[in-house]
């Protein structure tokens, strides 16, 4: 069944669209019902006609609660933060730098414990058992959620799940508890940042994908609709890894504007401005997908690991700014056609975008929703080597971890494909190179 109904959540307006074999056949705009981004959901595809609504076979959906958690620091669990580490990881404490209202909405505690892993087996430290069990008591009933980051995770995982097993004794099974191998990103800070976002996040993800699963019966689709939700570098995911990586959604509201914009413009490269009520944003779109931001990238003021588009934020209203962010997005000096969506679009002037190639796509005012619908379901891997002539195996291997991380987020295996990004040398690791791949497939029919 080739028919799939988008829907972004956004907080004045939720949008809806129905797809048929990738084109958009119907699309509605109802306003977004504050606070309940399910009653949105709801309330926005019972607009579509029963008939055709009945054909769809995936429902996709944009949610910004997440997002909207963070920056309003409200809905977070309250998380233990369990490093991995001893003395060589404590140069930089859990948690330096975040803002002070977010980490005193998230801490419920923090300890550094000796342990860790490194590149090679014999680089690591015994774990300390006695350290984690004490934590762990000392936490239980008073975290809602846990953060395991131990150093070196991405390679071997073995003492964060150890120690999540010890956790586990003292809190019950009914904990979230996060652990940072997931998340993927070599570097300690950044990647225990982006976990304790995931925990602090659990509980209310959890909750909306509940609401979602719930009201799935009551929308008239087919009755083997799937759901799937957008993620961070526009593709899809499943909610059972939504509530696994809940931080993953962060973002994905612009990615799938961004990827929406291209589709429906008929290019896989151009300049995208978003033109909302009171806010435009500005990004790149390469090869289909977003343009990344560079390494460092924040969400509510906190460092992360995660890879975010690139974009620039100006004034609805300040047509000047957004010509003059368009032209800084250029990524070269032979320009990339600008492309103009959202519901503020039709207020900025082809004169105020002179010297660009503008483009108005049909169906701009609800490019995410159609993002949301057209795009595939993702994931990615990444590894470090530091032998050369292992280069051509370890190829293989994150090539292979990023389509089982694509099937795992709900891709049909039978149907993915995996790109492979321009390598990189690792600063802190003389000789080191870094392997990043990327995997796409259309949603599994099982």
């Amino acid at each position: 069944m080739t028919v799939t109904v988008g829907v972004d959540v956004g907080p004045s307006s939720t949008d809806a669209v129905l797809l048929d074999a990738g084109r958009p056949v119907l699309a509605v705009k109802v306003p977004s019902r504050p606070g309940d981004a399910v009653g949105s959901l709801v309330g926005a595809v019972t607009r579509l006609p029963a008939d055709q609504r009945a054909r769809a076979g995936a429902l996709a959906v944009g949610l910004r609660v997440a997002a909207r958690a963070v920056t309003g620091r409200s809905g977070l669990a309250r998380v233990g933060v369990l490093r991995i580490g001893g003395a060589a990881a404590d140069t930089v404490r859990p948690l330096f730098g975040w803002p002070e209202e977010l980490r005193a909405a998230v801490c419920a505690g923090v300890a550094n414990v000796a342990g860790g892993t490194g590149l090679a087996p014999l680089d690591g430290a015994p774990l300390d058992e006695p350290a984690i069990a004490a934590f762990g008591a000392e936490l239980a009933g008073r975290a809602e959620a846990f953060a395991v980051s131990s150093v070196f995770a991405p390679v071997d995982g073995a003492q964060e799940r150890e120690a999540a097993r010890i956790l586990r004794a003292h809190v019950g099974p009914d904990v979230p508890i996060l652990l940072s191998g997931a998340v993927g990103a070599l570097g300690l800070v950044p990647r225990e940042n982006a976990t304790v976002l995931d925990a602090a996040l659990s509980v209310l993800v959890a909750r909306v994908a509940d609401e979602l699963t719930a009201a799935l019966p009551g929308l008239g689709l087919a009755p083997d609709a799937d759901i799937l939700v957008t993620r961070h570098d526009g593709t899809l995911m499943s909610l059972d890894y939504l509530r696994r990586q809940p931080g993953l959604s962060l973002g994905s509201g612009p990615a799938c504007t961004l990827r929406g914009a291209g589709l429906l413009a008929g290019l896989r490269a151009a300049v995208v401005v978003d033109v909302g009520e009171r806010r435009a944003r500005v990004g790149v779109l390469s090869g289909g997908y977003p343009r990344e931001a560079a390494p460092g990238e924040r969400i509510g003021g906190v460092p992360v690991s995660l890879r975010f588009p690139d974009l620039l934020t100006v004034d609805a209203d300040d047509h000047r700014g957004i010509a003059e962010a368009a032209d800084r997005m250029q990524p070269a000096a032979d320009r990339l056609p600008v492309v103009l969506v959202g519901g503020g679009a039709p207020r900025v002037p082809d004169a105020a975008l002179a010297g660009f190639e503008v483009v108005r796509p049909e169906h701009g005012d609800v490019a995410g929703a159609f993002g949301a619908a057209a795009s595939p379901v993702g994931g990615g891997a990444e590894r470090i080597v530091h032998r050369p002539g292992a280069l051509d195996a370890v190829r293989d291997e994150v090539r292979e971890l990023a389509r089982a991380s694509a099937v795992r987020a709900g891709a049909d295996p039978r149907r993915v494909r995996t790109v492979l990004d321009p390598e990189e040398f690792v600063p802190y690791l003389p000789g080191a190179v870094l392997l990043r791949a990327r995997a796409f497939g259309p949603p599994s029919p099982l």
